[in-house]
């Protein structure tokens, strides 16, 4: 029974910490507002995955799930939707020190990128079949370990993405960060659709 624990917590960790659109947007946006500033939407990609999880666990996305051409079809929105987020951090205006005012995607931005991201669809419906039997009880505990598990997970990168933006030396330091965080996130996409 730990092993099937340890193995459980093993896999979610590694699919919540594993960089990811949701992880670059998390770090570029707890550079740019600090961590109590990137905590909501850190909170919405984590409770979007757990509902993810439930939902697919519960059999009533599991038909759309199945479905190849949804799953392209996911992907191409997906993508659409992680290319837009790229544009913002790119054309995003730095600001040092943080700026109380600054803009960052938040609590539903969080929850809607993980049910636009193929790779969490993916990964839950790969621990839904390896850790859930038919049982509720297995199901409801699958949930809940993946909630704090990624609370964890997308928490380190807002961690990170904290201490980066409190070190960054100046306003153009601050700019090509955003950059690269967009270039970071399109490589992503790319990633995501070439599979």
């Amino acid at each position: 029974m730990l092993s099937l624990w340890l193995s459980m917590l093993a896999f979610i960790l590694v699919g919540s910490i594993a960089p990811g659109p949701v992880c670059v947007v998390t770090v570029s946006s707890a550079a740019r507002v600090g961590l109590p500033g990137a905590m909501p939407y850190v909170v919405g990609a984590s409770l979007g995955y757990a509902l993810m999880v439930l939902l697919l666990g519960l059999g009533l996305l599991g038909s759309l799930a199945q479905n190849p051409q949804v799953l392209q079809g996911l992907a191409w929105v997906g993508a659409a939707y992680m290319l837009y987020l790229a544009w913002r951090l790119a054309r995003a205006k730095p600001g040092l020190p943080r700026a109380d005012n600054a803009r960052v995607p938040g609590f539903w931005a969080g929850a809607l990128a993980q049910w636009l991201n193929p790779k969490a669809w993916l990964y839950s419906l790969s621990g839904l079949g390896l850790f859930v039997s038919n049982q509720a009880q297995s199901l409801a505990v699958f949930c809940m370990v993946s909630l704090l598990v990624c609370l964890f997970g997308v928490g380190c990168w807002a961690v990170l993405g904290h201490l980066l933006g409190g070190r960054l030396p100046s306003v153009r330091a601050m700019r090509v960060f955003n950059l690269l965080m967009a270039l970071l996130l399109v490589l992503s996409v790319m990633l995501i659709l070439w599979r």
